[in-house]
């Protein structure tokens, strides 16, 4: 007779196992969530899953990135004038080529490419993407990320895709998120009803709820910020870090735009890009950067402005369009703020 698996005589290590529920997949949480969507047809569920899937097919390349020739840089630079490497390349080709062939996505923004791509399909939305967030950091093994928006189009299906469906606002997000590669792997999204976290499990090759409803302290202790940068600073952002240490907060910065939202986003913190001497618009991104990482953190209770406005507000002009970044949890966010209007 074949052993119950809940026989006594099952060894408890066995036993302990059995018990433990593997969770839900992020599949299953899509599913069983999909009448939250502002449009609950399937489309925008199964554009989660084709993000979800090229970020695997991402991850193992960013795994094994040591041991095959794609280290390093191209030798040409992007459009933000940073520096090219392989992995940005390849992150871009993989999130294109997954977001073309599942159809939902009709127009694709990337920080990768000097224009949108018209997917020249039926697809009812826009996707703004930073493939591979902290380029300068893939070489050196340190965690690095991926940064999406989804925008529904405002034109009609069928016609050509127009500038006002890629220079929306932030407000006009129905979907955002990141993928961060770490010591784990995790996927945190938003479509406007809160915020959940995934953690991949590659032997099983499936992302698993492990952090649902996450919310953001609403104070927090670290600031993240280039303080190498200092001397360039506004005078107002000057006294804010001097701020910081007199209340002697905590200093860390990884460089990595995801990492330290991450970490910030767990443990209560801010996050610091602020306007320089050298980029007195600010150097990220809006479109594909900033506002993604601004519509997570309000819906985790956090806040996110360009140092006076509030980031989700700004109407893009250009699809670049550069600038300054304060993102983190609303009291420090605030404070920050406060000193910026004091100047």
């Amino acid at each position: 007779m074949q052993r119950s698996p809940n026989n006594a005589n099952t060894p408890s290590i066995e036993s302990s196992r059995i018990a433990v529920s593997i969770g839900t997949t992020l599949d299953r949480f899509i599913k069983n969530n999909q009448d939250q969507f502002a449009y609950a047809s399937g489309e925008l569920s199964q554009l989660l899953r084709d993000i979800a899937l090229a970020s695997k097919v991402v991850n193992r390349e960013v795994n094994k990135a040591g041991l095959i020739d794609i280290m390093g840089a191209v030798g040409s630079q992007n459009t933000a004038g940073d520096d090219q490497q392989k992995l940005d390349v390849l992150a871009n080709i993989r999130f294109t080529r997954a977001l073309t062939k599942g159809g939902e996505a009709g127009a694709l923004v990337s920080e990768e490419m000097d224009s949108f791509i018209d997917l020249s399909n039926d697809g009812k939305y826009v996707i703004a993407i930073d493939p591979l967030d902290g380029s300068s950091n893939i070489d050196v093994n340190v965690s690095i990320g991926t940064i999406f928006s989804v925008y529904r189009r405002k034109s009609p299906v069928g016609t050509p895709i127009q500038e006002e469906d890629v220079l929306q606002t932030g407000d006009e997000q129905v979907a955002a998120g990141y993928v961060l590669y770490g010591s784990s792997t995790m996927l945190v999204y938003t479509t406007g009803h809160g915020v959940n976290g995934f953690t991949y499990e590659p032997t099983l090759g499936e992302y698993f709820l492990s952090h649902p409803d996450m919310r953001m302290p609403m104070d927090g202790k670290i600031y993240s910020v280039n303080e190498g940068s200092a001397n360039s600073f506004s005078e107002p952002m000057k006294a804010y870090l001097q701020y910081c240490k007199d209340q002697r907060y905590t200093a860390r910065y990884i460089g990595s735009l995801v990492a330290d939202f991450h970490r910030n986003m767990l443990k209560g913190g801010i996050y610091i890009y602020p306007a320089t001497a050298k980029d007195p618009k600010g150097k990220l991104r809006l479109i594909y950067e900033c506002n993604a990482l601004a519509f997570v953190a309000e819906q985790a209770g956090g806040a996110a402005t360009n140092g006076r406005e509030r980031i989700l507000s700004l109407t893009p002009e250009t699809l670049h369009q550069r600038t300054a970044f304060y993102v983190g949890s609303q009291k420090m966010v605030e404070k920050a703020g406060e000193m910026e209007e004091a100047s």
